[in-house]
């Protein structure tokens, strides 16, 4: 599902903004980050080095914005009963990682935002280290950190041999 959605964007775009762009903007979403824009810059032929540095600076746009206002937001959310809820659910969601946190600490955020899988990246890792009461000049250089090390992942798997379906 996520490979049509990044198919799907590409295609959108295509002929309409540059490549370049088009990765920028995948890479800056939710779900998609560092590893959606990657996958874009393959099905667009762009190079990888080039790719690499446009996907890093998407992924890391909004997280020190997350990391500084996202408790403001949640406390404005939850004065509306349906925006309430999803706060609720985005904190659960948070609250799953708590353990390894709490036992690993630094490590715990970084393997949480470094390993490429559904669920972790610089987002997930943004809202746990929030939600979690790490302090900013802490928690921004473990996440920029798990990004990099996330897309060395995905980027070493797009010059292998797997094909995209495989990482999605």
């Amino acid at each position: 599902m996520t490979d049509q959605l990044i198919q799907s964007i590409v295609t959108f775009f295509q002929d309409k903004i540059p490549n370049e762009l088009t990765v920028f903007i995948i890479s800056v979403l939710p779900v998609l980050e560092l590893r959606g824009g990657l996958i874009a810059a393959k099905l667009l032929d762009m190079d990888i080095v080039r790719a690499f540095i446009v996907c890093y600076l998407g992924n890391m746009l909004p997280i020190p914005f997350i990391l500084l206002f996202l408790r403001k937001i949640f406390d404005l959310m939850r004065k509306s009963k349906k925006l309430g809820k999803i706060v609720g659910k985005l904190e659960h969601k948070a609250e799953k990682h708590r353990k390894t946190i709490d036992k690993y600490g630094a490590w715990g955020l970084l393997v949480l935002v470094a390993i490429p899988l559904p669920g972790t990246g610089g987002w997930t890792g943004a809202l746990v280290a929030e939600i979690m009461d790490i302090k900013f000049k802490k928690a921004l250089p473990i996440i920029a950190l798990g990004v990099l090390i996330a897309g060395f992942i995905v980027g070493a798997l797009l010059l292998s041999s797997f094909t995209v379906k495989y990482l999605v």
